[in-house]
């Protein structure tokens, strides 16, 4: 068995050899090849979303369609539509007849990510699907049929949502037919500097530094932190670290100030006010135009070695009476060649905006890489939250804060 958890992790790119995490891989193998409902739990960031693609995957539906919907990203008044599907005339702005995920995915895996934060109204179509496989769509009283396998996964205390009346103990029972419980990177320890090493690669590699290793010292901080933010935290704070610091010895002093609660002590995990969870999102958005800048000058002083030693100007040469520049290149340097606020690759992207905004507050920061990153993905908030690092519902909100219209 343990070959094949070894595969597993190979192939999903699970880093660690702990009995904890060993276990939940194991669990996840033996109940793929079954139909039985599955509810993973784990606090955020610890990587639940990696389990129900091992159930799939190993499962007899693997050939089939996979879906992961995030429950929490989607407005309460869609939820029903975008599960469920709709009728035309259903609702405003239901011009046509529309498949929900259950039908989408029938005969596959339909993954329901922050499964806590449906509505109760939708618990309830979702507890009828699961016991007999039976719904309707939104704005119809004909009865569908789907065989969809179930994966759903939650961060927070269920037992306490049943005990607030905000969820369904039939529902609950119905999900927790096999339970997987992914432990926190704290409970893993002997995990923690392996997963740095991978990530500090990793992202080496994207930025074309040299690769960051910690100090003895440095180690033994990482190990001993509590990780609030999981696997997750780790992969930001490697991030930021080989951004920021100019040695790539990393000692203990220099680490100690990128994580933000107290090292080595055995308070209890607090959790973060909305304040911090905006000021860490903030930070994740600054670091993503310090690294896009990083990369633009890295293409400039490619151009001017390739151009040093034949003697030819380095800068953009202007055709008569022309005010953008002709023959520039550099796309292949990876980033977009603009043209007078326009992207050569992407005629849709308008940058120009952003360009003239002078503004180097964190606000303008902020918004200025969420309009680009938009703007770049045609609208999609799905893609341009992927990008960013940021779940979609906090991009959702950025955008209302911003008054973002797209």
């Amino acid at each position: 068995m343990n070959n094949n958890i070894d595969a597993v992790k190979r192939r999903f790119g699970i880093i660690g050899f702990d009995p904890s995490i060993e276990h939940a891989i194991d669990v996840a193998m033996q109940v793929a090849v079954t139909d039985l409902s599955v509810l993973i739990t784990g606090e955020s960031g610890v990587g639940k979303e990696s389990f129900p693609k091992i159930i799939h995957a190993y499962s007899p539906r693997k050939t089939k369609t996979y879906i992961a919907v995030n429950c929490g990203a989607i407005p309460e008044g869609t939820i029903d539509s975008e599960l469920f599907g709709h009728e035309k005339g259903a609702f405003t702005g239901a011009v046509e007849s529309r498949k929900g995920y259950f039908e989408e995915a029938s005969g596959g895996t339909l993954f329901l990510d922050e499964v806590a934060d449906l509505p109760l109204a939708t618990q309830v179509r979702l507890l009828r699907v699961l016991e007999s496989g039976e719904y309707m769509r939104v704005g119809s009283s004909k009865v569908l049929k789907t065989d969809v396998r179930v994966v759903a996964a939650t961060n927070v205390n269920i037992a306490d949502r049943i005990r607030k009346g905000k969820f369904r103990e039939d529902l609950y029972y119905r999900l927790n037919s096999v339970p997987i419980r992914v432990p926190a990177l704290r409970e893993r320890k002997g995990d923690i500097y392996p997963l740095f090493i991978k990530f500090a690669s990793d992202f080496s590699d994207k930025y074309h530094f040299p690769t960051i290793s910690l100090t003895e010292d440095a180690q033994s901080v990482l190990r001993d932190y509590r990780w609030p933010g999981n696997v997750r935290q780790l992969k930001n704070v490697t991030e930021q670290i080989s951004l920021i610091e100019k040695e790539r010895l990393i000692a203990a002093a220099a680490l100690k100030p990128y994580l933000n609660d107290p090292v080595g002590t055995n308070l209890p995990m607090l959790v973060q006010s909305d304040s911090e969870s905006q000021d860490n999102m903030q930070r994740e958005l600054i670091f993503k135009v310090i690294a896009e800048l990083q990369r633009e000058v890295q293409s400039l002083k490619a151009r001017i070695s390739q151009f040093s030693d034949s003697g030819k100007s380095v800068l953009p040469q202007l055709s008569p009476n022309a005010e953008t520049p002709v023959n520039v290149t550099g796309s292949e340097y990876g980033y977009p060649i603009v043209h007078a606020g326009k992207d050569v690759r992407n005629p849709e992207f308008d940058d120009s905006e952003l360009v003239e905004d002078s503004d180097l507050s964190i606000e303008s920061t902020e918004k200025h890489a969420i309009l680009r990153s938009l703007q770049r993905h045609g609208g999609n908030r799905k893609l341009a939250a992927n990008e960013l690092k940021i779940s979609e519902r906090t991009l959702y909100r950025k955008i209302k804060e911003y008054g973002i219209q797209m």
